[in-house]
């Protein structure tokens, strides 16, 4: 064997089976009209030439903040994992948004203000997301149709209101124990929904995900739920222990 081939093998097997801890999520900030937001960002595993996915993964209200690292407490060992597989090679990112405000613009449960059903821009936040999405796509490998959005709690609230807001952004979508603004939700029926809620949530009650669900189901077929029985407010430990969504979110595509 030539020493070419073994120094192409070894760097096959070395990117198939090394390990991957946390510090492998790249530290940034993104700066939009004199705001700054940190991000977590996790580059493909599989380098390739060719456009490859991207998943946005919006925090809940427990990990906002500064330090560029709590929003990486829930969901973010399950995608260093999960992007080993090849099927799931992506780009990941986890924004984290500043104590005191939220992903979407409205408040539901306890996160509603009177006028929310009147309010169709995006939070300040939001719009920093989308810009961001906007400045990755720009500068990297990013199938513009293969956009995921989801969240949890916060996030679940946020990933909604992004769908009914910036529907031409994205190609599917999964919101775990949220709830939706259903006065715009007709915005993000053709984006496919997989709606994750553990029926004994006493944070965000669990009606909220069974009236989107419905309200979009109604409207399109395409959309899924599953509710976690005897399941409190931290269901996406279910989802992400199951990990079913992966399959299904990797095979939506905009065209």
């Amino acid at each position: 064997m030539s020493s070419g081939i073994a120094i192409k093998l070894f760097l096959l097997y070395f990117n198939l089976y090394q390990e991957r801890d946390i510090n492998f999520y790249q530290s940034h900030e993104f700066t939009f009209n004199g705001f700054t937001m940190p991000y977590k960002f996790l580059t493909p595993h599989f380098k390739t030439d060719d456009d490859v996915p991207l998943i946005i993964f919006l925090h809940g209200s427990g990990e906002r903040g500064t330090d560029n690292i709590k929003q990486l407490t829930h969901g973010g060992k399950f995608f260093l994992d999960a992007t080993k597989n090849k099927k799931f090679n992506s780009y990941v990112i986890f924004p984290q948004c500043d104590n005191n405000y939220r992903w979407s613009s409205h408040k539901i449960d306890p996160w509603i203000e009177d006028d929310y059903s009147k309010n169709i821009s995006l939070s300040l936040y939001g719009d920093m997301v989308v810009k961001l999405v906007e400045d990755l796509i720009e500068n990297h490998n990013i199938d513009r149709n293969r956009i995921y959005i989801m969240g949890l709690s916060m996030g679940g609230y946020g990933t909604f209101d992004f769908t009914s807001k910036r529907p031409d952004l994205f190609a599917a979508a999964v919101p775990i124990c949220g709830g939706s603004n259903l006065d715009i939700l007709q915005n993000a029926i053709n984006i496919p929904h997989w709606i994750f809620h553990g029926d004994l949530d006493p944070v965000v009650p669990v009606q909220r995900s069974r009236d989107a669900f419905n309200f979009l189901i109604n409207k399109k077929s395409h959309h899924k739920y599953t509710e976690f029985k005897d399941v409190y407010h931290n269901s996406w430990e279910n989802v992400f222990e199951e990990g079913k969504f992966l399959k299904w979110l990797f095979s939506k595509s905009k065209n």
